[in-house]
């Protein structure tokens, strides 16, 4: 384990050995404090005999003032190992006891604050040159990172925090050295050089990106060569866009069996909808099996778009499926969406397990599905396919329908009504069972992608319900989350709680100007508009030219970060980036496009020689690069003529819209009275105007 070798080259290096161990004081009563705390992952940690506290003032004073060091231990509600390590060490009184004498413990929600989160991840990677939650770190009183790691063996997590409280009491000037180090290496990491470069967006440096990335493309199974497996919606999405938009027929064909293999995998819920958070393996079979809403989310966005350009009725099974599971499992009453399903639950002898909730035996499988049990387990390859360990099975597809009625001779209905019939069946069956925990706080970046999820079904499938739940989302947002123009990042019982970071404006804004091209409600872009004037006046750092993560209002950090990399979500950097290029074409204020430009043109460098690591940076990338369009419906149809037009795939297109006259930018001077007309143009420069969706489709190929 790198950490656990890193400590021990820290004991040699500063001492020479760490043989001592430090001696337990006579027994001190210590209190938990986390009962007072609302997050789900906070409080299955109440009634750990560990005297945690959580992230504030409180426990950062106290450190100083005892001049103590801290353990900062970082997870999440829905993690598996952090469950395995809360009982194997959290849960016994002697580790307890050695936490609790020498360190003043603190544990923290990495979703709630992922700020903090962020600035001991990259300590870890700096030490380690990996990481992952758990996150155990030990700092100084001040809070600068000594050591750490992630999962710990109960043995190897006593002796490392005995050795390291010796190490503290007999040379601290040496570990304060190293602590000056690392930081320097922490703030390191969110500088970006200067492109010294001239501004110069092309289609070669997009296409050698594209080939670049391609080298490691696993064109069977989809997805990546590496393992484990993420489904980064970000990447695909702009995959997607790429290979439509320049007709890559090779490409479009990678991106659609990615979208197949993951959803024909075990990382989908094929009775319940929903998809896990990623695969331990290379064919998308075995997950870590919680369910996390924003990949659901982006997930929901991605399908969607590859039904609009395929028109597979599989993909719309997929979305539809996944939002009923988040409908029915994520939602509240406010019309918010909690945060994800644990991957553990109880088994029926009251162990706590992972996937328990979701595998199933060959014996249970047998029993319940009775005469059907053979077509089913072909189906779903209850086999040495889609096996997984003791006896259970993970259900896996791996024939098309098409090939699967061929195979068996069914018709398309008898093939869906067994389908029907089995997930009927199996869900009443699994019902029985205990559930996944939830963590249900409401997180209004998560929100505002699940949000967007929506408006893109909407867009696809036409359905109103989908408008409507993006509608109620976009207004508790606005609501509750918005106060006196500052939006806060957490919500739970009521109550809305810590200051909002870019993920959040960023996610928020894109999702309102989503839904104002939708809705041509005029309000939910004024008020994006508002939101992005917000952002750059407290994140904006004028310097580096990009946006910090955390407010000018929030208290400091070992460092302000900049989060520029795109991940599982993308960057909320490359998401401002986005935003800014749609609110210059909507409002004409050239300071957007100016920023927009220079943000990408900063990271330019950084996105040739890795890709895949900014998949939504070179999806902003293509409007510079490639024709961009503004499409502006007006006239007493015009609400009529925008749904229709959104259930077509296009991109590359920004819409604005109105039934009425508007001196809006795009507006302006174009509403004929008992006509409704579309105005189309591409660099400054506008077609005449048409009437009919087929001609202004033309204009767009």
């Amino acid at each position: 384990m790198k950490s656990f070798l890193f400590f021990f080259f820290l004991c040699f290096t500063f001492l020479g050995s760490c043989q001592k161990k430090t001696s337990i004081p006579a027994e001190q009563k210590y209190t938990n404090a986390l009962i007072k705390e609302s997050s789900p992952y906070l409080l299955q940690h109440a009634h750990n005999p560990v005297a945690w506290q959580a992230w504030d003032t409180t426990p950062l004073t106290q450190a100083k003032k005892e001049n103590k060091l801290m353990i900062v231990s970082i997870g999440y509600a829905a993690c598996h190992w952090c469950h395995v390590m809360e009982h194997e060490s959290f849960e016994d009184p002697k580790v307890a006891e050695v936490m609790n004498t020498n360190f003043i413990p603190i544990k923290v929600d990495r979703e709630e604050r992922p700020d903090v989160d962020e600035v001991y991840m990259t300590a870890i990677q700096l030490m380690t040159g990996s990481g992952g939650w758990p996150l155990n770190v030990i700092t100084l009183p001040d809070g600068r990172p000594i050591w750490g790691g992630t999962y710990f063996p109960k043995g190897d997590w006593v002796e490392a925090l005995q050795q390291i409280a010796t190490l503290y009491q007999k040379d601290p000037e040496r570990l304060i050295a190293y602590a000056d180090k690392l930081e320097q290496g922490i703030k390191t990491t969110s500088l970006i050089k200067t492109n010294p470069e001239a501004i110069n967006y092309t289609p070669k440096f997009v296409a050698q990106a594209v080939d670049i990335w391609s080298t490691h493309f696993d064109h069977k199974k989809g997805g990546t060569q590496h393992v484990p497996k993420f489904m980064m919606p970000a990447n695909y999405n702009f995959l997607l866009r790429y290979a439509h938009q320049t007709k890559d027929d090779q490409l479009m064909q990678y991106v659609l069996q990615t979208l197949d293999q993951i959803s024909f995998g075990g990382v989908y819920d094929h009775l319940g909808g929903g998809f896990s958070r990623y695969s331990t393996d290379n064919k998308w079979h075995i997950p870590h099996f919680e369910k996390m809403l924003y990949d659901n989310a982006q997930l929901v966005s991605l399908y969607a778009k590859a039904y609009q350009i395929t028109k597979k009725p599989w993909y719309k099974e997929v979305v539809y499926q996944t939002l009923d599971f988040v409908a029915k499992d994520l939602t509240t009453s406010e019309g918010a969406f909690y945060s994800s399903l644990d991957a553990d639950s109880m088994t029926a002898d009251e162990k706590l397990e992972e996937g328990a909730f979701y595998v199933w035996t060959k014996k249970e499988l047998k029993k319940i599905l009775q005469d059907e049990y053979e077509l089913f387990s072909l189906y779903y390859n209850v086999n040495g396919y889609g096996f997984w360990e003791h006896d259970r099975y993970v259900l896996i597809r791996k024939q098309k329908d098409l090939d699967f009625r061929k195979a068996h001779a069914l018709t398309i209905p008898q093939l869906q009504h067994k389908k029907q019939h089995w997930q009927h069946v199996l869900l009443i069956a699994r019902a029985k069972r205990a559930t996944p925990r939830l963590d249900d706080k409401t997180l209004t970046s998560w929100n505002a992608l699940m949000a967007k999820g929506y408006i893109d079904a909407y867009k696809a499938f036409g359905e109103d319900r989908f408008l409507q739940a993006a509608l109620r989302n976009a207004t508790f947002i606005k609501n509750h989350q918005l106060k006196e123009g500052t939006l806060f990042h957490n919500y739970k019982n009521g109550k809305s709680t810590i200051n909002g970071y870019l993920e959040d404006y960023a996610t928020v804004i894109d999702a309102y100007i989503e839904l104002y091209q939708v809705t041509l409600d005029l309000d939910w872009l004024q008020l994006a508009n508002t939101l992005t004037q917000y952002t750059i006046t407290h994140f904006y750092n004028p310097s580096q030219q990009l946006f910090y993560f955390t407010s000018s209002l929030d208290a400091p950090l070992v460092t302000r970060t900049i989060a520029y990399r795109d991940n599982v979500i993308p960057a909320s950097n490359s998401i401002m980036a986005k935003n800014m290029f749609l609110l210059y074409h909507y409002t004409a204020n050239t300071a957007y496009l100016e920023m927009s430009q220079q943000m990408l043109h900063t990271i330019q460098p950084k996105i040739a020689s890795y890709p895949s690591g900014y998949g939504n940076w070179l999806d902003l990338m293509l409007n510079f690069s490639h024709d961009f369009y503004e499409v502006a419906i007006l006239g007493s149809t015009a609400h009529s003529k925008v749904k229709e037009f959104n259930s077509y795939y296009i991109p590359n297109v920004l819409l604005a819209g109105s039934n009425t006259p508007s001196n809006e930018p795009l507006l302006d001077e174009r509403f004929v009275s008992n006509e409704t007309l579309y105005y189309v143009c591409v660099n400054n420069s506008c077609k005449y105007p048409q009437k009919k969706i087929k001609k202004v489709l033309d204009i767009l190929k």
